[in-house]
């Protein structure tokens, strides 16, 4: 079983190798015209492939799978590498497989569309002073792309979560507690709601005037290392995901990482995400000093 496993995600990764367009899997055409848009050119795909669970019934065999994506992207004169974590299922009738498919984690943010939470601001919150270290924030943010830090709480929809967790760390400072309307924290197994909520973060971010603080920007072209890009991928107004910008490409456009759908050095736009929709919307959040 392990080697038909091996055999079916080398087909997949020659297909992005020899850019087949006419591949039957829709992810991969997606991946592939989202590089070409870009004058981009995928050099290298590495997969490895670990097996995670396996349960049997009867003459049915069922194996979840992880599989590690690389990709070795040329663009002009630029390599770097994007990567990302992809789960999968294999199903196998009298160990033969007969269909593998990608359960997209991406598709739990638009299944379970957080709360809906108010955010309570106070005029009256003391001033704290911080300068952000956008290094540090990027270090982190490298670091646990696609592992949990047990010092915090990890959420099935955990990219805000890993967001809040990357400014924290770029020293931003929390206040707000025990309010979970109030502020930007976490503490004591306990949380604000824009600290894990991505609709949430992305009020706090244009509305904050004390402590963390963030400007809005008209283009992805302006934002630095460490900033932020909030995603509503239906276009109705309530902000389904963020990511934190990590690297620029060839053409000085913002590559990021996020949980979730656990990844590092991807295009900020989504294209090639399951959750992207033609109405999808964006907010450019820079972070600006406190000092």
């Amino acid at each position: 079983m392990k080697d038909q496993i091996k055999a079916h995600v080398k087909w997949q990764v020659e297909a992005y190798v020899k850019s087949k367009k006419d591949h039957e899997n829709e992810n991969i055409i997606k991946k592939i015209e989202s590089f070409q848009n870009r004058n981009a050119e995928i050099v290298k795909v590495m997969a490895n492939t670990t097996i995670t669970d396996r349960k049997q019934e009867d003459d049915h065999t069922y194996v979840h799978y992880d599989v590690h994506m690389q990709y070795l992207i040329k663009q002009k004169d630029k390599l770097y590498m994007e990567e990302k974590l992809e789960h999968h299922l294999a199903s196998f009738y009298k160990d033969k497989l007969y269909e593998s498919r990608e359960i997209n984690q991406e598709d739990n943010i638009l299944n379970q569309r957080q709360i809906e939470a108010e955010l309570e601001e106070n005029d009256d919150m003391p001033r704290i002073s911080y300068r952000y270290d956008r290094l540090k924030a990027v270090q982190y943010a490298e670091k646990w792309w696609n592992s949990y830090n047990p010092a915090y709480k990890k959420f099935e929809v955990d990219c805000t979560n890993y967001i809040s967790q990357c400014l924290h760390a770029g020293g931003a400072p929390m206040r707000g507690y025990p309010n979970k309307s109030k502020g930007w924290w976490m503490r004591s197994n306990n949380w604000s709601y824009s600290w894990s909520v991505a609709n949430s973060l992305r009020i706090y971010l244009a509305s904050s005037t004390a402590g963390l603080q963030a400007r809005e920007v008209g283009s992805p072209h302006e934002l630095m290392l460490g900033d932020v890009i909030c995603y509503d991928f239906q276009g109705d107004g309530r902000f389904d995901h963020n990511t934190i910008v990590t690297g620029k490409d060839a053409l000085g456009m913002p590559l990021v990482n996020a949980h979730t759908s656990n990844s590092r050095m991807r295009y900020w736009a989504y294209e090639d995400s399951t959750a992207y929709t033609p109405n999808i919307q964006y907010k450019f959040f820079t972070i600006v000093d406190n000092p």
